[in-house]
């Protein structure tokens, strides 16, 4: 979507076809800790330990020579919205998408931008429908989502905003009455009075809106940023990270509430997705080069995406990921050291274990520690989150985990007892997920949990998705990255 004012922008946000990302209510409030944390490139280390902390360097913080391997990360951890939010689907999306490649390469030729970026641009703005609107005509509209003041008066468009409404009313009664050729009629009307309307002159627009961005920021990829943050939002990022001309990347993965927090602070601060939407740029394109070179991958992760609430049956397909069936198979998991004791050492953690993990261990006959681990990957993955939500939030308070691994049996006992509990494939019977309590200490420790979560997601290291009482969180193989802070664990 063009924005021309920061005003529009607002009156536009959660529209986009990429919703927001959930935000913690009290977003208002400051990240900063009593002291500075340690932070990144380095994992926090625990207060006041003797040997049980020994830093070593973050594998999720940005590092110049690995950028273009965040950049893939985050496409695939920012798609699951397009995936579970497009009209019909994502093959259904991309289907619609395609017809319109031979303008979407003309308007590409003319911005001088990839035209699979461009592409990428029209599945999230719009999915590919020409009549896509955002609430009224005075809204963003068409293909591209062009506001009507942008259009008039920054890309040089016609828009007549009271005529394209008649005409959209009337068009909205002649569908309901089946009148095919009437609607039409009026839809070519409308594009005549309203430009936006019209496919060609929308992309040209955005054509001639990307150029004049890449202009004021010298970068195609804070062109492509700013077409929903606009261009004097992302210029005042711009300016607090104290960068002439900064990758968009460098700017979001180098800020965090303890490293460039001035610049964190203000993309956290727009309130919607626009801190992320250039890696669903991304997502969407790949998305439509799987559709023309792979479709069968791509009906694949239509469906893993559609299963759940989050990418967590991406980064674990029911298929390709063992699960223990039985209170016996999970104890030879434990003997095999597939599964690793969740401690209860909430000082060097950061995590404390609920007293009642495994309360239903004795309806099956077995102790309550067989449910109280994860794979050594997952208890890293949980170990990592521990050392920086406190490192940003300040203070000793841990979070509290609830819940870890289960085996089908207890599984469906849990069924029984708790309608929350999922009926279907569960990643805790896999050792890969765990849960932590939305309750909170303060404040700044509910927002830097937010923030972890938020950055891991969009790493594609994990995929968290809210219940009613807790978090719950599947971790990604790549968290094996993580594992030497296992060694924080020992006696």
């Amino acid at each position: 979507m063009v924005h021309s004012s920061t005003a529009t922008r607002r009156a536009r946000a959660g529209l986009l076809l990429g919703v927001l990302l959930v935000v913690i209510a009290i977003a208002g409030a400051s990240l900063r800790g009593d002291a500075p944390g340690p932070g990144v490139p380095l994992v926090p280390t625990p207060p006041g330990g003797r040997g049980d902390g020994e830093p070593f360097a973050d594998p999720f913080a940005y590092d110049a020579d690995r950028e273009p391997e965040l950049v893939r990360r985050a496409a695939a951890g920012t798609s699951h919205v397009l995936y579970a939010r497009s009209p019909g689907g994502a093959m259904a999306t991309a289907r619609r998408v395609a017809r319109w490649r031979p303008l979407v390469e003309s308007a590409a030729r003319q911005a001088r931008v990839p035209a699979d970026l461009v592409e990428g641009l029209v599945f999230l703005e719009s999915a590919g429908r020409a009549d896509a609107m955002a609430g009224s005509t005075e809204g963003a509209v068409g293909l591209t989502q062009i506001l009507a003041e942008t259009g008039r008066n920054l890309l040089q468009m016609h828009v007549d905003v009271a005529r394209s409404a008649r005409l959209t009313q009337r068009i909205a009664r002649q569908e309901l009455r089946g009148r095919g050729d009437l609607v039409a009629r009026l839809v070519a009307r409308r594009r005549t009075v309203d430009e936006r309307f019209d496919p060609a002159k929308a992309l040209a627009g955005t054509a001639r809106y990307l150029a004049f961005a890449r202009a004021q920021l010298g970068r195609t990829d804070l062109a492509l940023a700013a077409y929903h943050m606009g261009v004097g939002n992302l210029q005042s990022v711009i300016r607090l990270s104290g960068e002439d001309a900064p990758s968009y990347a460098r700017l979001y993965f180098d800020a965090t509430p303890t490293r460039n927090p001035a610049v964190q602070k203000r993309l956290a601060s727009f309130g919607d997705d626009s801190s992320t939407y250039l890696f669903k740029i991304y997502a969407a394109a790949d998305i439509m080069r799987l559709f023309r070179r792979d479709p069968s991958k791509l009906a694949r992760l239509d469906g893993l995406h559609a299963n759940k609430n989050s990418a967590e049956e991406v980064l674990h397909p029911p298929g390709d990921t063992p699960s223990f069936p039985t209170p016996a198979a999970l104890k030879e998991a434990w003997d095999r050291g597939d599964i690793v004791l969740f401690p209860q050492r909430p000082a060097v953690t950061g995590l404390a274990r609920d007293p009642t993990m495994g309360a239903l261990a004795e309806r099956l006959g077995v102790p309550r520690g067989l449910y109280r681990g994860l794979r050594p990957e997952a208890l890293a993955m949980a170990l990592y989150i521990g050392a920086q939500v406190r490192a940003y939030a300040g203070g000793d308070a841990p979070l509290v985990v609830t819940s870890t691994v289960r085996d089908e049996t207890y599984q469906r006992l849990l069924v029984a007892s708790n309608r929350e509990a999922t009926r279907n494939f569960s990643l805790h019977t896999t050792g890969w997920a765990f849960d932590i309590a939305r309750s909170y200490t303060s404040g700044r420790q509910a927002l830097a949990f937010q923030f972890v979560l938020d950055r891991l997601q969009v790493l594609d290291a994990i995929a968290w998705v809210r219940e009613p009482d807790a978090i719950h969180i599947t971790v990604s193989r790549d968290a094996a990255a993580l594992e030497p802070l296992l060694a924080r664990l020992d006696p």
